[in-house]
């Protein structure tokens, strides 16, 4: 199982084999998610747009241009570099 200490300002590095398996780069935003047990994982929050595609589409709804997804992406997690 990787491990990973926890510094004197409380910062940690994410094991390279963790990042991989969440394919998460520098840049990227991760949310830590308490759960009703105590357990605390860590999801990625910025996604690449092509894991949308077909997410939210409902039958007779208008399709929403890459550029328009894109833009709601950016505003919600914050632009990759």
């Amino acid at each position: 199982m990787p491990t990973s200490m926890i510094t004197s300002k409380g910062q940690t590095t994410i094991p390279k084999e963790i990042r991989d398996y969440l394919h998460i780069q520098p840049g990227d935003r991760v949310d830590f998610v308490v759960a009703e047990d105590g357990r605390v994982s860590l999801e990625p929050t910025t996604l690449d747009i092509k894991e949308l595609e077909g997410a939210l589409h409902r039958p007779g709804m208008k399709a929403v241009s890459d550029v328009e997804i894109k833009a709601a992406v950016r505003k919600r997690f914050g632009v990759r570099k």
